[in-house]
């Protein structure tokens, strides 16, 4: 019985890994958690977490889980169309569009989400808290909230 491995135009990078530990009766028991982004490095990028009992196993399932929550983000000659300040949680992240070969100015959390969407240059800047997954969810958020000229032309009903 012979099983094709499956081949994905995504590409998925671990961003953070946290132990938890519970005090039973015999001891500790360990348990881990992984944050997973996926992304093609073309507008489209994913974002999970899965725990289990083992480091791989949670892995595994926050690929799995970030394959499903699959968005698509505007992008604009390898950078974001305008500057966006977002909130998520005691997070703020704040993205500005960056001339071409600045390359992507952001901390690892931040810079995972960025690169696997495809941005090559950006500047960002994260106020309060730093945890990574408040960061990469409103770093995704801010890539969604992003709009391109022709949006902004159907909103006020102008021809672009």
């Amino acid at each position: 019985m012979e099983r094709e491995a499956q081949v994905s135009e995504f590409e998925d990078k671990v961003v953070h890994i946290n132990r938890c530990a519970k005090t039973v009766k015999g001891g500790r028991r360990m348990s881990f958690s992984a944050l997973v982004v996926v992304g093609n490095k073309n507008g489209k990028i994913g974002v999970g977490l899965g725990k289990a009992k083992e480091v791989s196993e949670a892995i595994r399932k926050g690929t799995e889980a970030a394959n499903r929550n699959i968005v698509e983000v505007q992008l604009l000659d390898g950078t974001i169309p305008h500057d966006i300040e977002v909130k998520s949680g005691a997070t703020r992240i704040l993205l500005m569009p960056a001339a071409p070969g600045t390359g992507v100015i952001a901390g690892a959390a931040a810079r995972a989400v960025l690169e696997l969407a495809g941005v090559r240059n950006i500047l960002t800047k994260i106020h309060g808290s730093s945890n990574p997954s408040t960061v990469v969810r409103a770093c995704v958020e801010g890539l969604l909230a992003q709009k391109n000229k022709q949006d902004c032309a159907a909103l006020r009903g102008a021809n672009a």
